[in-house]
């Protein structure tokens, strides 16, 4: 095997478009490339997805890796398949058997499109209220309830037989800024990350077929590298203390935490050499090309040895073999079934904090907004205003008040017209300073479920905004639904 050939069999890479140009198909095969990660921009409709994964498939061979974010909540690339609850809206309802069976139904929806990996479940423990990535995908602020109900959806997942990575090791829950766009640093000693951000990953080790890296460093185990390029924490904690032998592929090296702070060629090369098996290289062919091109220097130099590559080679065979792409039947019961039991579980969710009350049909209402919410690159686009009125369809008398910046709410400004005034938090951001002032009689907070935090009033939390939530809303406003869940998360002060 040649050094090009072991190196681009280690590199995920990202494509642009809804299908396979002749010039990427080149690509891929020109660096013996078999792993791609799919996002928003890739997917059409199910047809075309089933041919772009069939063509991916040709081009990549029988040992083909193809990956996507289908988490649940606000991070799911496939929107047009039945939508999974967010893992906090799991954590509320807390039923074991519901998540399993949640999981088992994304994982045989991702395999109907020839999808053989999922970047799924966030074994993450989201104890930092001031997290800005995590929130609601975390099952929970308790690392034993993050095992179990995560455990569940994992199992559920791979008895549909689509690889399962949990993410992100060593642990993001407690960070304060997304490794996106900055570079995080976590200052806890070893034996309380082991009491809280391990647990989950060490407790379902010997389940996960694989694990995706977290950028962040952890400077009581490195104070040099972030953990997806530490061997003292994949190969000391990880690998060796651990025992881990399923894939470990690294989170986007895109990321700014990594790019900006060590390049994506160097980068690759540092993560392998700690004890990955993948990198995830993300971003233009110039920088795809530039990873492929360091490994295979660092191959050629001894900076990578051939036992190295040679175990990351067989790891990733193993789990290609395990989980082989193509596409299978989804039939139209099944998915129907599927659907059901989602919204059953955005409903199981549905928390009330602070004895909310819904409002009256008849009674004047005041709907507070913001107009849009743009994808970020992490979560899928949020609820616009106008699929929030819906929620008020069967109301007499509403004034929708949806603001470019919801944000920006001067709440002096607001007429004293006598209207239940009702703040529906669509976006995804906490609050600032000047929402102490803020006292709507109803907060339905449909997205980030922290806001409760900012503002004093009686709170909806759906947990997130897919049809089954905003069906579970819309029930309780109209008094046909109570709302059960008990919060995985403190939301008091």
């Amino acid at each position: 095997m040649t050094a090009s050939l072991q190196a681009g069999r280690l590199v995920m890479v990202d494509i642009q478009g809804k299908s396979l140009d002749a010039t990427t198909a080149e690509f891929l095969r020109r660096h013996h490339i078999r792993a791609v990660c799919l996002f928003r921009h890739n997917l059409g409709s199910e047809a075309e997805v089933k041919q772009l994964t069939a063509d991916l498939r040709a081009v990549m061979g029988d040992k083909a890796l193809i990956g996507l974010d289908q988490e649940g909540g606000s991070v799911v690339r496939a929107t047009f398949l039945p939508q999974a609850p967010a893992a906090m809206a799991l954590g509320a309802a807390g039923d074991e058997a519901l998540a399993e069976a949640v999981g088992e139904a994304v994982g045989r929806g991702v395999r109907s499109l020839g999808i053989n990996w999922d970047f799924a479940p966030v074994l993450d423990v989201n104890n930092n209220p001031a997290n800005p990535v995590i929130a609601e995908r975390s099952f929970s602020d308790n690392p034993a309830e993050v095992t179990r109900l995560a455990g569940a959806w994992m199992r559920g997942a791979l008895r549909a037989g689509v690889a399962c990575c949990v993410k992100h090791f060593p642990g993001h829950g407690d960070t304060h800024m997304d490794s996106h766009s900055h570079l995080p640093v976590v200052d806890k000693p070893l034996a309380a990350l082991e009491a809280m951000e391990f647990r989950p990953f060490r407790d379902l080790k010997d389940d996960a077929p694989a694990m995706m890296t977290a950028h962040i460093v952890y400077p009581q185990l490195d104070a040099e590298h972030p953990a997806t390029l530490s061997r003292k924490i994949l190969g000391g904690v990880l690998r060796e203390a651990w025992g881990y032998e399923g894939v470990v592929i690294t989170d986007s090296l895109v990321m700014k935490a990594i790019y900006d702070h060590y390049g994506h060629d160097r980068a690759a090369v540092l993560a392998l050499q700690a004890g990955a098996d993948m990198v995830m290289a993300l971003g233009s062919q110039a920088d795809q090309l530039a990873a492929i091109e360091a490994i295979a220097r660092a191959q050629s130099s001894g900076a990578l040895t051939g036992l190295q590559l040679d175990r990351a080679c067989r790891r990733l065979d193993a789990l290609a073999s395990r989980f082989p792409a193509g596409a299978t039947d989804y039939l139209a019961n099944q998915r129907q079934h599927d659907d059901r039991l989602m919204h059953r579980a955005w409903a199981a969710g549905l928390t009330a904090l602070g004895a909310p009350q819904a409002p009256a049909r008849h009674q004047a209402l005041r709907v507070i907004t913001q107009r849009s919410v743009p994808c970020d690159g992490v979560s899928e686009a949020g609820l616009p205003a106008d699929a929030v009125a819906r929620l008020f369809e069967g109301f007499t008398d509403v004034d929708l008040l949806a603001l470019d910046d919801l944000q920006s709410l001067d709440w002096s400004t607001l007429p004293a017209d006598g209207r239940c005034t009702v703040l529906a938090s669509n976006h995804r951001e906490r609050y600032g300073a000047q929402a102490q002032a803020w006292r709507p009689d109803l907060h339905l907070v449909l997205w980030n479920p922290f806001q409760v935090l900012d503002i004093a009033a009686p709170a909806v939390v759906s947990w997130g905004y897919a049809d089954g939530a905003l069906e579970a809303v819309h029930a309780w406003l109209e008094g046909r639904a109570t709302a059960s869940g008990v919060s995985p998360v403190r939301l008091s002060a």
